[in-house]
């Protein structure tokens, strides 16, 4: 064969997996935290999540990474496996959106497609118009590697050992090996078929053998999700595996009726098919429409099979007490469009702690339990290490190509972190003030307890609704979060100077009225930071907005 053939071949491949991933990069950059919402939102029983599915796969142009996604979903606790079955069953179908585009034959209008995403890249100084000229770029790049990978192929079939072979494959199941191999190479179902599409134009492979590839193309395709569960929870993996069942079992399901009425199904798809490219774009199309038409109704038993081959739970970790990430780090599965969202996770469980470690300091600052204290400092490690933890892997986040809405959150979540730690730091304050009061044995009156006791539930309730409001977005408590805010400083002055007119009557001693006044401060203080990460976010994407 001419090596100039093979260049060419190699050099529209390469442009057309450039343009596929530029493509999705900039789609999930553009829209990446939308469509996340989007999945979140409507994905609460198996048909809507099936209906997201689809639509979701078809814009980001990657059923591979609509999987990962839902995978790391599952694995954050986002998301049960029967949502995930649904929403796993529609970017099967979404996939093919991509094979149907190619099948349009728009090579002739790449050049112009590409030289208008690159004008606009260069000409335009919007950031968001910038985004959506990477897509245009990375469309126009897919299919001028098309072009080049069609024009090759039209002369590969003037070279006879590319013809023989090529017309040798006539084994079903060698036809659907090749698939699956390619695909798993690749890892892009999309890519394996498009390639397919091609050679069935040029007449370089019957179109029934075609029909097996696509199977083959279809298991292959879930390498990508597979392993990204590796690293996982168990419902990961179990995510991971429902997408391979479903696809072994609709294989399976084909395989019997190509078998038994090849003929007719081939003649199905020919009656809206005008060309052997159309052909090979409405094959992947139905066959994925006709194994979520059979297998839906069995999606239940498909999640429990994928049970059986993960048994068990996972090892039931003490989060609180032990220097481990639970929805991030080096075990849990990573994916760019879900990582701001565990991140999120990993602050509410750390803020959590934080709230925590301050009451029982505050209890221990009454009662001198000595349990009390010693956890205090143990949990306060704990807080220490899950702050620079956070830090590292919102660092090297930042490194990656993530949507534009979660880049520009990325700072807000550093102060956030940042404010947590603050919180831990003055429940550490609040415990050395107990073990002082426990070694010289000074007391605090009855009213300075109950002064104390009464600002603490005003700044514990301040810090759950700053929480919500960072955490799951609920805006309903913002009114309340200022209001607080607010009270939690008038009442500061107020313990101040109630603390003063004590000290002056000589209802206490000068240490204790020290130690109250710093801690009142400190109470003060925590509620600045809990105000802080109440809005971190909201003021963060105000921000971005103004810029």
């Amino acid at each position: 064969m001419n090596i100039n053939i093979l260049l060419s071949m190699a050099g529209g491949l390469g442009l057309f997996l450039f343009g596929m991933r530029v493509m999705s990069d900039s789609i999930e950059k553009v829209a990446g935290a939308r469509l996340r919402r989007i999945l979140e939102i409507f994905t609460t029983n198996r048909f809507s999540g099936m209906v997201v599915g689809v639509v979701f796969t078809a814009i980001i142009q990657s059923s591979s990474a609509c999987t990962a996604m839902v995978v790391s979903f599952v694995n954050a606790g986002l998301m049960n496996l029967y949502q995930a079955a649904g929403v796993i069953f529609g970017a099967n179908i979404g996939t093919t959106v991509t094979s149907q585009l190619v099948s349009f034959n728009l090579s002739a209008y790449a050049p112009v497609i590409l030289l208008a995403g690159v004008l606009a890249v260069m000409f335009c100084k919007k950031e968001k118009v910038k985004k959506f000229a990477e897509i245009i770029i990375g469309f126009g790049i897919l299919f001028l590697g098309l072009s080049t990978m069609s024009a090759s192929m039209a002369s590969m079939r003037d070279v006879p050992e590319v013809v023989n072979l090529l017309g040798s494959l006539r084994n079903p199941l060698v036809a659907t090996l090749v698939g699956l191999v390619l695909t798993t190479v690749i890892q892009s179902s999309s890519v394996t078929v498009s390639i397919v599409l091609l050679l069935a134009n040029q007449d370089l492979l019957a179109l029934n053998i075609c029909l097996y590839i696509i199977l083959g193309c279809n298991i292959g395709a879930c390498s990508t999700a597979l392993l990204a569960s590796l690293a996982g929870k168990k419902d990961a993996k179990r995510a991971a595996l429902i997408h391979f069942w479903f696809n072994v079992i609709g294989t399976a399901v084909l395989y019997v009726i190509l078998f038994v009425a090849q003929g007719p199904v081939m003649k199905l798809i020919w009656a809206v098919s005008s060309d052997n490219g159309r052909f090979v774009a409405n094959a992947h199309t139905m066959i994925k429409i006709f194994q979520v038409i059979v297998l839906f109704p069995f999606s239940k038993w498909i999640v429990r099979l994928s049970c059986l081959c993960v048994p068990g739970e996972d090892r039931n970790v003490n989060y609180r007490e032990s220097y481990q990430l639970k929805y991030i780090g080096d075990k849990v599965v990573f994916n760019p469009a879900t990582a701001v969202v565990e991140v999120m996770r990993e602050l509410d469980r750390m803020a959590s702690l934080a709230n925590e470690n301050l009451n029982r300091a505050m209890n221990a600052l009454i009662t001198l339990d000595e349990e009390d204290i010693r956890e205090v400092y143990e949990v306060e490690k704990n807080i220490d290490f899950l702050n620079h933890a956070i830090t590292d892997y919102l660092v090297k986040i930042n490194q990656t190509t993530l949507p534009i809405e979660d880049l520009n959150s990325l700072g807000a979540l550093f102060h956030v972190v940042n404010d947590i730690e603050r919180i831990g730091d003055h429940a550490e304050n609040v415990a050395d003030a107990a073990k002082l009061r426990q070694e010289t044995g000074m007391f605090f009156s009855k009213e300075a307890q109950k002064e104390l006791g009464q600002m603490l539930d005003l700044v514990n309730q301040l810090i759950q609704y700053a929480i919500n409001m960072f955490a799951r977005s609920d805006e309903s408590h913002m009114k309340d979060i200022i209001r607080l805010e607010d009270q939690v400083d008038a009442m500061e002055k107020k313990l101040q100077k109630t603390h003063v007119e004590r000290l002056t009557r000589g209802e206490c001693s000068p240490e204790a009225g020290m130690i109250f006044s710093d801690i009142v401060s400190g109470l003060e203080r925590v509620a600045d930071h809990a105000t802080n990460i109440a809005f971190a976010i909201a003021d963060g994407e105000t921000e971005a907005e103004e810029a």
